[in-house]
C-alpha cells in the first residue's frame, strides 16, 4: 500500500487533489481512499488531506503518519509546516515551486522534485489554483497513477471546458515531473 500526504493552504483544493488521486487510482483498477484533515478552515490557513493506494482492499481507516509520498501545493509552507514529519529516506516529496531542489534545500535523504503548478495553472486556467496540476505532476514523479487516468477524473470532476484545461495542466506538469525526475 501507498500512502500519500498533500499539504496546502485552504482554497487550493488540497481535499479535491486526494479525491481526484483516489479516483486516478481507481480507473486504473485500484483500491484507494481519499480522506481530509481539518483544522482551522479558513482560506489560506494550512490543510492537509491524504490518500492511500493498493491493489488490493485497503481496511485501515488510520491516519497517515509516514507518508511514502508528499505533495506540497504550496512552498510558502515549508518551514513554517513540518511538511517532511514521516516521510522516510525512501520517499518522495512534489514540490509545486520554480526552484530547483538544491535551491528548496529541505533537509531530507528523500527525493525532491519540483514543478511550477502554480504558473501551468495560470497559464492554462488561468486562476493560480494548482491542485488538479499538482496530481498530473505526482503521476509523472511517481507512476503510481496514470495520466489517462488523472486526466479521465479530472474531466469528468470539472465537465465542459474548465475539466479541458485541466486534463491540459494536467499533462503539462507529468511532463514537467517526467523530465525532472
Amino acid at each position: 500500500m501507498k500512502e500519500i500526504r498533500i499539504h496546502g493552504r485552504g482554497g487550493q483544493g488540497a481535499v479535491t487533489a486526494a479525491e481526484l488521486l483516489a479516483t486516478s487510482a481507481f480507473f486504473d483498477g485500484k483500491f484507494s481512499q481519499a480522506f481530509p484533515s481539518f483544522g482551522s478552515e479558513r482560506k489560506g490557513a494550512p490543510v492537509m488531506s491524504f490518500a492511500r493506494v493498493d491493489d488490493k482492499k485497503i481496511r485501515t481507516r488510520a491516519q497517515i503518519v509516514t507518508p511514502d509520498y508528499l505533495i506540497v501545493q504550496d512552498s510558502t509552507l515549508l518551514g513554517v509546516v513540518d511538511v517532511l514529519f514521516g516521510l522516510g529516506d525512501d520517499g518522495l516529496a512534489v514540490v509545486n515551486t520554480a526552484k530547483t531542489p538544491a535551491e528548496v534545500g529541505l533537509p531530507t535523504k528523500a527525493k525532491v522534485i519540483t514543478v511550477n503548478a502554480t504558473q501551468i495553472a495560470v497559464e492554462e486556467l488561468g486562476r493560480p489554483i494548482p491542485n488538479t496540476v499538482m496530481i498530473g505532476a505526482f503521476a509523472g514523479a511517481t507512476g503510481l497513477v496514470t495520466i489517462e487516468s488523472v486526466e479521465k477524473a479530472v474531466r469528468e470532476r470539472f465537465p465542459g471546458e474548465l475539466g479541458e484545461k485541466n486534463a491540459k495542466a494536467c499533462r503539462r506538469a507529468y511532463e514537467a515531473a517526467k523530465e525532472a525526475k
